[in-house]
């Protein structure tokens, strides 16, 4: 069977990281070509890559007989454009999350894709992080009886810039989306309702665009589980990324803060160095989401965290952006944006 032949939109950091993988550590997958809209970046990747095709124009990707799959790490705003892009020169789709920035793109983006049969992969990489997978298969082999809660934390203190917080759609949708995905796979169960708080506490100018830097969600479940989802821009002191499932019959804690396994002891106590950043946390998580897509492509099956899975997570993050700003609980399903 011949390597599926990819090419990753977006070249930045995240953007690289995906095509490093590409290149050199997913078996199945050749990485055909690079494209990114700043003058001579792809070039540059293209060169120390070995990458034979490159551009600065998406649509010379889109159109290349060569390519299989496109690999989308653009601004969200430009997912919606790219997806239906891609579905309408029949590449296959992987997308950074969120899948579109209103529900009205992702029914876009989801009827081009379905129309041209083709498969999608929505970027929740928190799924195929080594911890997820290890207690997502102890709660499905009953360890933990009836999952009841899920409590999802997402800390970081490198606060984006301006240019960054006005193009984002907040921090439910930019940030607080990985939890709303994870509890949804932990908890096995669909969202009824959602409340939501939010407040500026440190980075004054978040606000000039109707933006928090800390926020708290509350999810129901059909199941008659819950949740809750802290979120915060202000962590100066790592990367603090962890969760609990919380069950009849026990719990599971994932996660640590613990870059290194190492423990440092002086007459003054006892220190420990702190996850700087998110790919300290996720290195392994964004490699394993990158080896699932190829081969669900080579063995032609739906991917693991598909389109569908993109829209409901908008969803959520689009009724909490309106339960915060309206101070009322959203039922899902009401939600039109």
């Amino acid at each position: 069977m011949r390597n599926i032949r990819c090419a990753v939109i977006g070249l930045g950091r995240l953007g690289y990281w995906h095509a490093t993988n590409i290149s050199a550590r997913v078996e199945g997958a050749e990485l055909a070509a690079v494209a990114d809209l700043s003058e001579g970046r792809a070039e540059q990747v293209a060169t120390e890559l070995g990458v034979p095709i490159w551009s600065q124009n998406p649509n010379d990707v889109f159109e290349h007989p060569a390519i299989d799959a496109v690999v989308i790490v653009t601004p969200t705003s430009t997912h919606a454009e790219m997806i239906k892009k891609a579905a309408a020169n029949g590449k296959h789709i992987f997308v950074e999350k969120p899948i579109t920035q209103t529900l009205q793109e992702a029914d876009e983006a989801i009827e081009a894709i379905r129309k041209n049969q083709l498969f999608c992969q929505v970027g929740f990489m928190r799924r195929f992080d080594p911890n997820y997978i290890e207690a997502k298969r102890r709660i499905e082999a009953g360890e933990i009886g009836k999952p009841l809660y899920f409590k999802g934390i997402t800390r970081d203190g490198n606060t984006p810039p301006p240019e960054f917080i006005k193009h984002s759609g907040g921090l439910y949708l930019d940030f607080s989306i990985h939890d709303y995905d994870a509890a949804r796979f932990f908890l096995g169960s669909e969202v009824k309702t959602v409340a939501a708080l939010g407040s500026v506490v440190q980075n004054q100018y978040v606000a000039e665009y109707n933006d928090v830097d800390q926020a708290l969600t509350y999810l129901t479940f059909d199941s008659g589980a819950a949740a809750d989802i802290e979120a915060s821009r202000n962590a100066t002191y790592g990367y603090d990324i962890r969760a609990e499932i919380i069950g009849t019959e026990g719990a599971i804690q994932i996660g640590s803060m613990r870059h290194h396994d190492i423990k440092l002891l002086k007459n003054q106590g006892c220190t420990y160095d702190i996850l700087p950043d998110f790919p300290s946390q996720f290195r392994d998580a964004y490699l394993g989401e990158m080896v699932s897509f190829i081969e669900c492509l080579r063995d032609n099956q739906k991917p693991l965290v598909d389109e569908y899975d993109g829209k409901i997570a908008l969803e959520i993050s689009i009724a909490a952006t309106k339960a915060y700003q309206t101070g009322t609980t959203v039922p899902l399903g009401t939600v039109c944006s």
